[in-house]
């Protein structure tokens, strides 16, 4: 599957922001689809992961309350809706997929889109 990240842009502490991945072919309902994030700097580290069928999701504790993770299969795309952004926040934004179950770690994740920049200024 390929991924496409896209909806980062340049924004206030405390606004939001909506990020879509896209995926190519038929076979996006079979993936757990993840997103990451890495700022300048750093390494890149898990914000949180969700299920085929939505029942499972995990968040990093960072953004747990303020980022809400959803997907349509029938649209083949995963959603990160960021709300009460932090500068902390700013990164590259990236989304995944990966077989199997849930994982936070992104050596997990075989497939990734080429990322998204959100920058959060104070």
């Amino acid at each position: 599957v390929q991924l496409q990240a896209s909806g980062g842009g340049l924004v206030q502490a405390g606004d939001s922001l909506r990020l879509s991945c896209a995926a190519s072919g038929d076979t996006f309902g079979t993936y757990i689809m993840g997103w990451f994030r890495q700022a300048p700097g750093k390494e890149r580290e898990f914000v949180t992961a969700i299920s085929r069928t939505r029942t499972g999701i995990y968040y990093a504790d960072s953004v747990k309350g303020r980022f809400t993770i959803s997907r349509d299969n029938a649209k083949n795309t995963v959603y990160l809706q960021m709300n009460s952004l932090k500068p902390e926040d700013t990164a590259v934004y990236y989304c995944a997929a990966k077989d199997g179950s849930l994982s936070t770690r992104h050596f997990a994740y075989s497939n990734w889109g080429q990322g998204t920049l959100v920058t959060v200024s104070s």
